[in-house]
């Protein structure tokens, strides 16, 4: 039967007016009709009439496993079934840091921007539980009990990680890569006491394709903005904090804290948008949507590969931006790469409700105190309106935090709006102080 080499490409006329597109991406299988992008599966697990018809019923059921499922009803909180179904390694998650914990002491390490892989002893698992594919010889030397780390092949490569991860064909292209491991999950001890563990074995059996993280000692707030600094200077995604003396914990937690100088979020890819200038003929943004139900558009971050074939509707991205406009949208967001590794729920649309009236802030001069204390964290935040202006501080709780003013064309405005602040405010459990 014909196949199609990595990389390749192939037309095949279906039902509908234009010919369907068939491709293989590093072992990766897939057409643009219908029936393949319907389905709620792994796409590495996904099949049609049309790539049967290309290289036979045989060899597309040995490539998948089993005959592709018809598409399924995503369950309540808009997980599909199949996404049930594949178990998810129990990761630690880690928060972000808002410079509201003193981090002098943490162990402090580069944040990698690679692959999460959970070795499970036998094998790598993606976050949502589905299987890398690694040759035998990448995981020789690897324990048969599980170790947290990162499948990276350097900084500012992200999509080459991805594409070789995703493999299935256990190609020499996973020479580039190595598993960076920092931590040792199944150990039930301190966090030094794992590193330790991680440290002695990657000395002792020395896998050739694996070396354990190393962390640093952070010194002070001083300390952190300065690596911070260097490690963004070299092409660095930022750092990761670890509380000294913490367990391993499922889920997020605090004792985990990552510090960039930029945020980063996912969101679903809903229309490509035309370019125009030295963009026509191709992509000038995605209108994209949070699974909070905002939308706005990325236009900057893509090459010009990505701009002619851009990551298709309904795909989940990644993208960084520097802070959320008053209306919750992202500024300045520029695109990172397209995630396979993150299930993101549809937006919730709640039910239509008269909705309450907005508390009113504090009389024109007087500030409003409010502070958040929870765990580790312990914030506060304050406004203040004046006339047409309201001035928000905020910070960790003994600092003097930082301020922004904004200005609007009446005092209703501005009064109106710092209202909606503090309903906000309230409902993420911060505590008015009188």
């Amino acid at each position: 039967m014909p196949d199609l080499e990595d990389g390749e490409s192939t037309e095949m006329k279906g039902s509908a007016a234009k010919p369907y597109v068939l491709k293989n991406t590093g072992g990766v299988y897939s057409c643009d009709c219908p029936a393949w992008r319907n389905q709620g599966i792994a796409i590495e697990r996904r099949t049609c009439k049309h790539l049967k018809k290309l290289r036979g019923d045989a060899a597309e059921a040995e490539r998948v496993g089993s005959p592709a499922p018809a598409p399924r009803a995503p369950r309540a909180g808009g997980e599909s079934e199949d996404a049930a179904d594949a178990k998810a390694p129990p990761l630690l998650l880690a928060h972000s840091w808002e410079n509201d914990v003193d981090l002098t002491g943490w162990w402090m390490s580069e944040k990698l921007d690679g692959v999460r892989a959970y070795w499970d002893g036998k094998q790598f698992l993606s976050r949502l539980g589905n299987r890398y594919h690694a040759p035998d010889w990448f995981v020789e030397g690897l324990p048969d009990t599980p170790l947290d780390g990162e499948l990276w092949c350097g900084r500012k490569k992200f999509q080459r990680c991805v594409s070789i991860a995703r493999r299935q064909d256990k190609s020499d292209q996973w020479r580039e890569l190595k598993y960076v491991v920092f931590d040792a999950p199944a150990l039930d001890a301190r966090f030094e006491e794992r590193l330790e563990y991680v440290h002695a074995h990657m000395r002792d059996r020395t896998p050739p394709w694996a070396e354990h993280h190393p962390h640093m000692k952070c010194e002070s707030t001083e300390h952190l903005k300065g690596e911070l600094a260097r490690v963004e200077a070299l092409g660095g995604e930022g750092l990761m904090l670890r509380k000294p003396g913490s367990r391993y914990e499922v889920g997020r937690s605090s004792t985990l804290l990552k510090v960039k100088s930029f945020k980063d979020a996912e969101a679903r890819v809903l229309e490509h948008l035309a370019g125009a200038g030295r963009h026509k003929g191709r992509l000038g943004a995605v209108l994209v949507e949070m699974a909070d139900g905002t939308r706005f558009s990325i236009g900057t971050g893509f090459s010009d590969a990505e701009r002619h074939d851009p990551p298709k509707v309904g795909a989940v991205v990644t993208f960084r931006y520097q802070e959320l406009s008053d209306g919750g949208v992202p500024r300045f967001p520029s695109y990172v790469g397209e995630r396979h590794d993150v299930a993101l729920p549809p937006p919730i649309k709640p039910k239509a409700e008269p909705k309450p009236a907005p508390a009113a802030p504090a009389a024109s001069g007087s500030a409003r105190r409010f502070e958040y204390v929870e765990g580790t964290s312990s914030k506060f935040w304050e406004i203040e309106v004046s006339g047409c202006d309201y001035t928000v501080r905020f910070g960790r709780i003994g600092t003097s935090g930082q301020s922004k003013t904004k200005s609007f064309a009446t005092e209703a405005g501005a009064t109106g709006a710092a209202a909606e602040l503090v309903a906000e405010k309230t409902a993420k459990g911060y505590v008015e102080k009188r």
